[in-house]
């Protein structure tokens, strides 16, 4: 199964997985929309910073759920 078959399969699959994906989608598109802005106030750079770990954390969690997928599933 290739990375993109078994991301396929987690989000039909899994409900953790589908959450992750919906939550790093939205914070991707949050991102982008600051990344617009020409000047970021202190309080958005704060924010904006803590979106960009929430967005890495999310996809560390889901790679790792790739990586478990294809342990358990590649017998």
């Amino acid at each position: 199964m290739t990375e993109e078959q078994i991301v396929e399969a987690l989000k039909r699959e899994n409900a953790e997985y589908q959450k992750l994906s919906l939550e790093h989608k939205e914070l991707k598109a949050a991102l982008e929309e600051l990344n617009k802005k020409h000047y970021l106030t202190p309080e958005e750079e704060i924010e904006k910073k803590k979106k960009q770990k929430e967005k890495l954390l999310k996809k560390d969690r889901m790679f790792e759920m790739v990586r478990d997928y294809k342990k358990t599933n590649s017998n």
